[in-house]
């Protein structure tokens, strides 16, 4: 028995999943441009304004620190330490709140991240320079870096960090030297893709930079306004996590259909061994009424 609303259903389905990719290459790389500018001016803004300290660069942070405990400079040696451990307490409350409200459909786990990252920025821009202060600011700035770089890790399918450039350098000299090895072009993309981000982020730390010594301590509300237009973005249009949601649900909704087709094709069959057997039995009959 053939039942032509499956196949529209699967037609359906298909169509479904070329619009959701097309969504995510468009809305997932402005959201990832956006990130990534904030990204280097906030790391500029921690490092020219606040101190010399990194918001992201925690590895330049460890060097710093490490050096001020062998020469037993103890102040210093908070400072960094201080970045640091918020740097780690950013992570774990992202995680957290990602385990909490991931099946949130009002308001996504990752808008409520950009959203606590803008409040607290934007108070870091209040804050006044002075040695004191600058702990406090630079541990905001470090906690509110670390939960952006643990919330925003792909784009088009490719790992990225938006805070950070060694990950994004060597993942994109990794594919250029498969690309040299096989001539694949998908893996010469993926250079260009990081290459951009790279840029990307050095723009952001350049802007910042230059900005530094003539807006001071309120500069980095230019990041709080990125992030603010990645939040309306979020809003507006489906984010990489729900797109991702939604491919879940079209492959239980495929293997729903499948089901169903193997439950018509079981009864297909069943229905073709009860007309056989009653073939049988007729045929049966005919001879015994023949015998007769």
């Amino acid at each position: 028995m053939f039942d032509g609303s499956l196949y529209v259903e699967k037609f359906k389905i298909q169509c479904k999943k070329l619009c959701d990719k097309e969504k995510q290459m468009s809305d997932t790389v402005i959201v990832m441009a956006l990130l990534t500018i904030s990204g280097g001016l906030q790391d500029a803004y921690s490092y020219f304004i606040r101190g010399k300290v990194f918001a992201n660069a925690q590895t330049g942070n460890i060097v710093f620190m490490s050096e001020h405990i062998f020469l037993g400079q103890w102040e210093s040696f908070f400072k960094y330490l201080i970045p640091l451990l918020a740097f780690m307490a950013g992570v774990f409350v992202a995680t957290k709140i990602r385990s909490r409200y991931q099946m949130h459909n009002i308001f996504h786990w990752r808008q409520r991240i950009v959203l606590i990252e803008v409040i607290l920025l934007f108070i870091v821009g209040m804050l006044p320079c002075t040695e004191q202060i600058n702990f406090i600011a630079n541990a905001m700035t470090s906690f509110a870096c670390a939960m952006q770089v643990q919330s925003f890790r792909k784009v088009n399918g490719f790992p990225y960090a938006s805070t950070m450039c060694i990950g994004n350098m060597r993942r994109g000299i990794s594919a250029l030297s498969v690309y040299i090895e096989t001539g694949d072009d998908s893996f010469l993309h993926q250079t260009a893709h990081y290459l951009g981000l790279i840029l990307l982020f050095a723009f952001g730390a350049g802007l910042g930079g230059g900005l530094a010594h003539i807006i001071g301590a309120k500069m980095i509300w230019i990041s709080c306004i990125l992030l603010s237009f990645t939040l309306l973005l979020m809003f507006v249009k489906n984010e990489e996590e729900e797109l991702l949601e939604e491919e879940e649900e079209i492959i239980r909704e495929e293997d729903a259909l499948r089901k169903r087709e193997e439950a018509l094709e079981l009864e297909e069959l069943q229905l073709l061994e009860q007309e056989e057997e009653r073939e049988r039995e007729e045929l049966e009959n005919k001879n015994n009424n023949g015998n007769k």
